[in-house]
């Protein structure tokens, strides 16, 4: 079957724009523009909030700060790097700030202090990422912040303590606390890691 080139162009205009492009189109403020950007990255970007946040419906708060600042900052933007990865350090970031005003987390350092339900499945039982999650969710704000960032981010523990206005030692701490709690919650025996 041909087709024609009308069908071509009809079809082209479909296809999702690279992200440059839409980093222009926001960038000369076009709404048509902003909304393809949110509606193309909103779904990761939730992803990431939902990772931070306690409630689906915290996450979506932030998520909407967050890429109102994205508009609203677009001139910051220098293009030496990923747009994406641009959008993503400002989502994290606000969750960040979601979380420090939700919480005092600095000071919630006391294991023994800690009274958290275990997981009811045994070490035999196959662990699936939801039980990881759920269970992460679970510890003190501080650790889940350090252990997200360090885990799933990817940053480094001086990173971290620039992130969390922190010491690089504290953010070792933490991590290493949360570790632990994370192997009493699922009850595993800390010596196997």
């Amino acid at each position: 079957m041909k087709t024609t080139l009308a069908t071509q162009e009809a079809c082209a205009s479909f296809a999702p724009q690279p992200l440059e492009q839409l980093f222009l189109g926001c960038l000369a403020q076009n709404p048509r523009t902003q909304r393809e950007l949110f509606e193309r990255l909103s779904p990761k970007m939730l992803g990431i909030c939902l990772r931070y946040m306690r409630s689906s419906a915290a996450a979506e708060d932030v998520l909407l700060v967050a890429f109102r600042k994205v508009f609203d900052r677009i001139g910051q933007f220098k293009q030496t790097g990923s747009f994406e990865g641009w959008i993503r350090r400002i989502v994290v970031n606000e969750c960040l700030m979601a979380l420090e005003k939700e919480a005092h987390w600095k000071n919630q350092t006391d294991l023994d202090k800690i009274h958290t339900p275990a997981n009811q499945s045994g070490p035999e039982d196959m662990l699936y990422w939801e039980d990881l999650i759920k269970t992460m969710e679970q510890l003190p704000t501080g650790y889940r912040c350090v252990f997200k960032l360090f885990v799933l981010e990817g940053l480094s523990h001086e990173e971290i303590g620039k992130r969390l206005s922190i010491s690089e030692n504290t953010s070792k701490s933490q991590l290493s606390r949360a570790r632990l709690q994370l192997q009493r919650m699922l009850k595993l025996d800390p010596r196997q890691n």
